[in-house]
């Protein structure tokens, strides 16, 4: 590709670089010294704010990143793009997206903990598309750090992942984002400032590859909601020249071509994004003025419109249906409750996320498909957090009928585990009617490739973790719709429902322990038709978890036994959308998780029963 002087010089001015890192391994500080050595300006809507780069504390206690975030630095006359990439691999198209506007990679290591196994799978993808990567070693002041540990860990990963000789040549820098000192060798008293880490990215990431005489091609990658200029595509410009107020060509998935004209043209300086009169190629630039546009569509020059490769997403295979809370308790914990809040916060939720389906039904319930457990249940979690109370049904896969037989998505899961642990893996993805399609071990680490129907993988990721001591990586991509194997276990235990409303009594707690497990201590605020415990028996029990001990003024020998009360089983929220039936329901308030009974009445769950296998009757 034949380039003038004046493109050549343009191009070099920009570098685009992927952010690689576990949370808590020093991610936000290296970036906010990035922004301080380079004194870029610091757009005025975001000073004062959370970072950008900052994990949330959703990401926090998963370990994961959920939400993928963008920045920019100014280095002399270079921009440097710095793109944060998203952890949960349930979802290796959000990865793959992201990396594509990205032409090298900074991998983050903590100096004392080594790479982690979250990182795997972003690395692996970065790999694969022949990025760059630099090695920074972070902490180096850090109590107990192992630098030299942590570098030879790094280099048995990347020979693990396959990396040719392009991508074991990585240069490292060792560095400290709190004191905002970088170097070339781990020597925190010869390091002056972070410059070292610019320099490397300067000389090791190539400058993106594109022509600004070529028609424009913008690949969206990211949608941003706002509440003034409406929905905003994020993406990186591969060829030409975008203008503010520019007529432009929108080409859908389907190749649908609509003229739209761009009311407003950002690009990302520092934490924040700036209205910029123009943007050339090689840029991550964010656009508004499609109303329609989703991810991986393009936005192309109004003359000569040019489609790039589409983006694949992933369709749903899991869904739940979203009500409205109807407990006893309902209004008591959460800040938005009502239908209307609801809808307008499922329908929200689709501006950004391209996975996610909502119909709403005329009972005023949501049913939300989703690309699995995992989707779903963050998307409820957030919502719980934001101060949303409501209820969801079980989650159930989503079937397809092809010639007259049901067909059910089938899942393609990359498992790595130590050896030591791959018998208990396929001891249980047998029992889930998982089928082995490759196995092979290389430096005392299985690697597994399985096909498992979606409906198998329900619930296993926590078993999943406990089986392996946390050190399991587990990664899933959509297979394709097979004929639905059948036989599906029911389960195998009923529940321990309340029959009374109040606070629960530890006098009726012990009393009731030997029936099953317990949900509950004592204290606790109870009604009628909540599920307190599992039934050691296949059938549901009514009992009386608020029973208090009679008093009077007799005494026996039994009054000082030593009945103990046992620790009850707390439920999180994925525990409990793996333990509730068909009859069931979680509860979701900000406050609390709690399983309740669809119809709360004895009477009315009697009936409902009765009515479902069709039996009359006389009144």
């Amino acid at each position: 590709m034949a380039y003038t002087i004046q493109n050549k010089i343009q191009m070099e001015n920009i570098r685009n670089i992927a952010i690689i890192a576990h949370v808590d391994h020093g991610k936000t500080t290296l970036v906010d010294a990035l922004l301080r050595q380079s004194h870029t300006h610091l757009n005025k809507d975001v000073i004062g704010q959370e970072m950008i780069m900052d994990s949330n504390e959703l990401e926090r206690e998963r370990g994961i990143t959920i939400f993928s975030k963008n920045a920019s630095v100014q280095y002399g006359e270079t921009k440097i793009n710095i793109i944060d990439t998203p952890g949960h691999a349930d979802f290796g198209g959000e990865v793959e997206r992201v990396l594509n506007m990205a032409d090298g990679c900074l991998l983050l290591i903590d100096a004392k903990e080594g790479p982690m196994p979250q990182t795997r799978f972003v690395l692996k993808k970065a790999l694969e598309m022949g990025h760059k990567i630099i090695v920074v070693v972070n902490k180096i002041d850090k109590p107990g750090a192992r630098v030299d540990f942590a570098l030879e860990a790094t280099m048995e990963l990347f020979l693990e992942l396959g990396a040719g000789d392009h991508s074991l040549d990585f240069p490292v820098i060792y560095a400290s984002g709190r004191e905002g000192k970088a170097g070339l060798e781990p020597d925190l008293a010869k390091m002056t400032d972070i410059t070292p880490i610019f320099d490397a990215v300067l000389q090791h990431i190539p400058s993106p590859i594109a022509d600004i005489n070529k028609p424009l091609q913008i690949l969206v990658t990211t949608i941003a909601p706002d509440d003034f200029k409406g929905r905003i595509a994020i993406g990186r410009i591969y060829n030409g020249v975008i203008k503010a107020g520019q007529e432009i060509m929108h080409i859908d998935r389907n190749g649908v071509q609509k003229k739209y004209k761009v009311t407003s043209l950002m690009t990302f300086i520092g934490l924040g994004k700036a209205e910029v009169a123009e943007s050339r190629a090689g840029d991550i630039v964010a656009v508004a003025g499609i109303p329609e546009v989703t991810i991986g569509e393009t936005i192309a020059d109004s003359e000569n419109p040019s489609a790039l490769p589409l983006i694949n997403i992933d369709q749903p295979t899991v869904k739940m249906t979203f009500m409205v809370n109807t407990s006893p308790f309902a209004g008591k914990e959460g800040e938005f409750s009502t239908t209307r809040q609801m809808r307008e916060r499922l329908f929200k939720e689709l501006e950004t996320d391209v996975s996610l389906r909502v119909t709403e039904d005329d009972k005023n319930n949501w049913t939300v498909s989703g690309r699995g457990e995992l989707h779903l249940a963050i998307l409820i979690e957030r919502m719980r957090r934001e101060g949303f109370e409501f209820q969801v049904s079980r989650p159930q896969v989503i079937t397809r009928e092809v010639d007259g037989k049901m067909m059910t998505p089938y899942e393609k899961i990359f498992i790595e585990v130590p050896e030591k642990y791959q018998g208990v893996v396929m001891e249980k993805m047998g029992g889930r009617k998982g089928e082995l399609k490759e196995m092979r071990f290389n430096n005392g680490t299985a690697f597994m490739e399985f096909i498992i129907p979606t409906r198998g993988l329900f619930g296993y990721r926590n078993e999943f973790l406990t089986d392996t001591k946390g050190l399991g990586i587990m990664n899933t991509v959509f297979f394709q719709y097979i004929l639905d194997p059948g036989n599906w276990k029911e389960r195998d235990h009923g529940s321990l429902v309340s029959s009374d409303t109040g606070k629960t009594n530890l006098y009726g707690l012990v009393n009731l322990q030997e029936r099953g497990v317990l949900f509950l201590g004592p204290a606790i605020e109870v009604y009628e038709g909540q599920v307190v415990g599992q039934n050691a028996r296949s059938n549901d029990i009514r009992i009386n978890v608020c029973k208090e001990k009679a008093l009077s003024n007799c005494r026996s020998v039994g009054d000082a036994s030593l009945d103990y009360f046992r620790v009850p089983k707390t439920m999180e929220l994925e525990d409990a959308l793996e333990y509730i039936g068909d009859d069931e329901l979680v509860e979701i308030t900000p406050k609390n998780v709690r399983i309740r009974k669809l119809h709360l009445k004895e009477v009315d769950q009697k009936r409902a029963e009765r009515s479902a296998e069709g039996v009359k009757f006389d009144y």
